[in-house]
């Protein structure tokens, strides 16, 4: 419960945070801090790339990097500069999902809590973008969605699966909790505390006068702090691109557009489409009185109307002759289309009785000739042989890159331009230009840059919109290293300086905190310390450190965290300096004015003890279900994150 608190007390109060933390369980089941349960030795008996085994199922390094590679595209929605580095620190939270994903199925399968298709399909349905605009499911939708999101039908099928399992298994168990006022009644009187006291800023540049480093002083400071000036691996990379501009030149042939048009002379031809008014009737001697009647002059429609209910009529538009002979049979089909416009044709016999057709129209469409349809036919078999001399000319690079011809040789012998960059980083920036960008055709293919190695043989790489491909190779590659201490001499003397004035702050704040809780006023303590220090009054009620300036949020937390008269040095969290923070008085809150709030902060703590029953209970399900983690496995896939390129 206190560590209820503690969260509560720095979010608040009405956010709803705390049940925010339940939501993201059920959604998510991002329980990073729930990671390292297992039994027996960690890893024993898995296989080297088997990160973690959930009863029978495993989670190997293969689906670990899919997830990975998903979350990195999301997270280049908001920053496209991210790379694997800069994410490496979300491979435990991803894993912990996919453990209690596998651990929350695997757990209602043992005990007879099956998830069927058909309530997985019902939640499909539901997903953002699958219904079309009819509002029904479209197949099209979904396989749009899952290609965005750069998932499997499976992966999503689980993933659901997964959900539907812990909204019915968590939500019994999280709801079940309940929090009396007399429970939230001093919790919300401590958010009322009011406290009063007095805060000196100690910033370490108020310490830096007289710091001049020797060269030994900036030699050992740089050599104990060489990450900071980690320059990542810079390359030289080649691109060799293999595109519609090496085709140019190929063209269909007359001789081809004449085989073509011949080959598909029906869909140049010129149609013939009819309209009818036909009448069927099922005897001979009643269809000859029909016909004899239409003849004379009557109307088709009128001549079958003695015939009454006898008589179907209906009046076919737009038939062309294979279209009509599909539903009258050839031998109606055959005697209305070689009857004139206007003609009464039959009695015919079909097999739906005897048939009586006037030909209301005839009508000519369509029909090029060969002359009229070169153009389009030249243009569509020069896309073709185009597209099939691209694929033979990449087949023909492929070929002499397996041959051991290098990047020059085969550029030269394709005639395929090449495109150099500078050095550059794994995320396309040169160091050396900061103009420099790289070409956007080409920036989807800079990453097999930064995989082949200078000794390995060129890649081909395709490149997006189906625009082509490209051939990549490094021609130089510079490892990543340190600034030389040289070139960058002014950027390390002023951080030795900052870190030496921070020493000496360090030490100032300490010795005033300690003078001051030990009875001396602030400003006295401060003035035996030499240094001229801004003194601020400090003044706020619990709940409102969560409201605060973030710069001045350690110093209120540590106003909360002293008796009164006491006095402690907390660090500036922008690396400034420091705070000596000193508690003057504590004013209790009135129980009464505590009153309103004490209904929220039940809700509050009630939300937050179902966070710790859910959590208990996914705990518990791990516990049953036998969780391993391969912790060898896992260290090494975050150091590859860790230093891979994007």
């Amino acid at each position: 419960m206190l560590a209820s608190f503690r969260r509560l007390s720095k979010s608040k109060i009405g956010t709803g945070i705390m049940a925010a933390v339940l939501l993201a369980i059920l959604a998510g089941f991002a329980l990073a801090d729930l990671s390292n349960f297992g039994t027996g030795i960690p890893g024993f008996g898995l296989g080297s790339s088997t990160l973690a085994k959930i009863g029978g199922e495993e989670i190997n390094e293969k689906e670990m990097s899919d997830a990975m590679e998903r979350h990195l595209s999301q997270v280049r929605q908001q920053n496209p500069n991210a790379d694997y580095p800069s994410i490496a620190g979300d491979v435990d939270p991803l894993l912990a999902e996919m453990i209690d994903q596998s651990a929350v199925i695997a757990f209602a399968n043992k005990y007879g809590f099956d998830i069927s298709k058909r309530l997985i399909d019902a939640e499909i349905a539901d997903l953002p973008g699958v219904r079309g605009l009819n509002g029904k499911p479209s197949v099209q939708g979904y396989q749009q969605l899952l290609a965005q999101n750069r998932l499997t039908d499976a992966e999503v099928r689980r993933r659901l699966a997964a959900q539907i399992a812990a909204r019915y298994l968590l939500l019994p168990v999280s709801a079940v909790a309940r929090v009396p006022s007399g429970v939230a009644s001093p919790y919300a009187q401590m958010l009322l505390e009011e406290r009063e006291g007095e805060a000196a800023v100690v910033p370490f540049t108020a310490f830096t006068a007289g710091l001049n480093p020797t060269d030994p002083d900036l030699q050992r400071y740089y050599a104990a702090n060489r990450d900071r000036y980690m320059v990542p691996e810079q390359r030289v990379v080649r691109f060799a691109r293999i595109g519609p501009d090496q085709v140019a030149n190929v063209a269909a042939t007359d001789q081809e557009v004449e085989a073509y048009y011949k080959a598909n002379q029906s869909a140049y031809a010129t149609k013939e489409t009819r309209d009818f008014t036909q009448v069927v009737v099922p005897d001979q001697a009643t269809a000859n009185a029909i016909a004899a009647r239409a003849k004379a002059g009557a109307k088709l429609v009128a001549a079958a109307a003695p015939a009454g209910a006898n008589a179907a009529v209906s009046s076919p538009a737009g038939q062309t002759r294979e279209a009509y002979a599909s539903v009258a049979g050839d031998k109606v089909a055959a005697a209305a289309f070689s009857a004139p416009s206007g003609a009464i044709v039959g009695p015919v016999q079909s097999d739906f009785g005897w048939a009586v057709i006037k030909v209301e129209s005839v009508k000519t469409i369509g029909g090029k000739s060969l002359a009229a349809a070169k153009t389009e036919i030249a243009a569509k078999l020069t896309d073709e042989r185009r597209k099939e001399a691209l694929e033979d000319l990449v087949d023909k690079v492929q070929d002499s890159v397996e041959g051991g011809s290098n990047f020059s040789e085969i550029a030269a012998a394709s005639k395929l331009p090449v495109t150099t960059t500078p050095l550059i980083m794994a995320n396309g920036v040169s160091r050396a230009d900061a103009a420099y960008k790289i070409p956007p055709e080409l920036a989807a293919a800079l990453k097999t840059g930064f995989d082949v190695a200078p000794s390995d043989q060129p890649e081909i790489a395709s490149l997006p919109d189906k625009s082509g491909y490209v051939m990549v190779s490094p021609s130089e590659v510079v490892p990543a290293a340190p600034e030389p201490l040289a070139k960058i001499r002014d950027r390390v003397v002023g951080d030795w300086t900052a870190a030496q004035g921070l020493v000496r702050a360090k030490a100032a704040a300490a010795a005033i905190a300690t003078k001051s809780s030990q009875g001396m006023s602030l400003a006295d303590a401060v003035k035996q310390s030499g240094a001229l220090l801004p003194i601020q009054p400090l003044k706020a009620r619990r709940l409102q450190i969560a409201q605060a300036n973030p710069e001045v949020v350690p110093a209120l937390r540590t106003l909360f965290s002293l008796p009164a008269g006491k006095a402690r040095m907390v660090t500036d969290t922008q690396g400034r300096g420091f705070f000596v923070v000193k508690v003057d008085k504590i004013n209790p809150a009135n129980a009464l004015a505590a009153i309103p709030l004490i209904g929220q902060m039940r809700s509050e703590l009630q939300q937050a003890t179902s966070d710790d029953y859910a959590r208990q209970f996914v705990a518990a399900i791990r516990e049953d279900i036998k969780v391993r983690r391969n912790e060898d496995a896992i260290r090494a896939l975050k150091q590859r994150f860790a230093t891979s390129g994007s």
